[in-house]
């Protein structure tokens, strides 16, 4: 794993965590921060060890978005470096969601701005519920243009303008009811949900999770109703026939665990 200086690593049997690392100004992101996150989705995703990896931050919160005087010079650049350093950023967002392991955002403090562009981007997203959510780019004179696909596809057309041209401010709760985040937890609750998840995932198939999350982005993205038919029946063809797959079924059929679920995580009875 390459060295960072804005974010840190840290691995635990199958789970990779990637935590945010510039507490002192609640892990604003800049030109720097994109790139290591990108690095480390890059090499994440092509890990044989990694099954999980999972977003959070370092400090009293989650991320406070664009680190503003970032901001400030990239808009002195030329039109051609200002898009390309904007790119970069849609860039990032997009390695976490198309992503073939299962990707978490655990959040707390705040999630301001741009921060909203990497939970939304991850599968599955927890946060307490006294976290501080807000899409406020409308409040300095930009828009939330890089995490608008992620934004819009986990709410909808309708709340996210609300949440867009409002800028407002709201917590975990809220969030949890309009399709943003997964759960809202007291802080007490938080850290045991997430666990009790990881675990669940763990005991599915690897390769079937990454088709699976092959097959939810082809049918979301790419494909039409009349190409979904040979699409779906060619993929559950090969996964049937996969060692995987012939694994998963002998295992149920002898009434025994399969062979990817390490004694470490299996589920409390």
């Amino acid at each position: 794993m390459n060295k960072y200086s804005t974010i840190e690593i840290e691995k635990e049997l199958q789970i990779s965590t990637i935590w945010l690392n510039r507490p002192e100004i609640h892990n604003a992101f800049n030109e720097r921060m994109i790139s290591e996150i990108t690095d480390a989705y890059s090499i994440l995703n092509a890990d044989e060890n990694t099954r999980i990896i999972v977003i959070r931050g370092k400090g009293k919160s989650f991320c406070a978005g664009a680190d503003l005087n970032w901001m400030k010079d990239v808009s002195n650049y030329s039109d051609k470096e200002n898009y390309n350093e904007s790119f970069k950023l849609s860039v990032c967002f997009n390695i976490i969601y198309t992503s073939p392991k299962v990707t978490i955002a655990v959040v707390h403090g705040a999630a301001i701005g741009g921060a909203n562009g990497l939970l939304a981007a991850s599968d599955f997203v927890y946060a307490n519920s006294n976290t501080v959510f807000s899409l406020s780019e409308v409040k300095i004179g930009i828009i939330p243009a890089c995490i608008g696909p992620y934004i819009i596809k986990r709410v909808g057309e309708f709340p996210a303008k609300e949440f867009m041209l409002s800028g407002l401010r709201f917590n975990g709760n809220l969030a949890e009811k309009k399709g943003l985040i997964n759960k809202s937890l007291e802080e007490g609750d938080l850290e045991d949900y997430v666990q009790k998840s990881m675990k669940l995932i763990l005991t599915s198939g690897p390769n079937a999770i990454a088709r699976c999350k092959e097959l939810i982005h082809n049918l979301c993205n790419e494909l039409n109703h009349k190409q979904s038919l040979e699409y779906t029946a060619k993929m559950i063809a090969d996964i049937r026939s996969s060692k995987e797959g012939q694994e998963g079924m002998s295992a149920f059929l002898e009434k025994r665990k399969p062979n990817w679920i390490s004694d470490s995580y299996k589920l409390d009875k």
